[in-house]
């Protein structure tokens, strides 16, 4: 059940990836910003996905965590770091500009 909520917050990301790169590029950039952060979670989670069942004994399986929910909890570390300097990086120039010019 936990992925679905990790699954949801991946298709929040790409949306606002794509409105945020098409409002500033055009519709192509928003296809390819989505395209890469698809690239991303794709390689992601079939690196993380092996990863998941060395790390997760047998005892931590219950209905709720499983080893594709470790995988995705994996995957969120560098997703984030990635979407944070690749997608946000211009969020607090565009704030500091707008604070000093009144």
């Amino acid at each position: 059940m936990i992925e679905l909520i990790l699954l949801h917050c991946h298709i929040v990301a790409i949306l606002y990836i794509f409105t945020k790169r098409w409002q500033e590029a055009g519709a192509k950039e928003g296809i390819l910003g989505v395209a890469l952060m698809g690239l991303m979670f794709v390689i992601g989670w079939s690196v993380t996905s092996p990863l998941a069942g060395f790390i997760m004994p047998d005892a931590w399986r219950t209905q709720w965590f499983t080893q594709d929910t470790l995988s995705l909890l994996l995957l969120l570390i560098p997703e984030v770091i990635f979407f944070a300097i690749f997608f946000m990086r211009g969020e607090g120039k565009v704030l500091a500009s707008n604070t000093n010019a009144g």
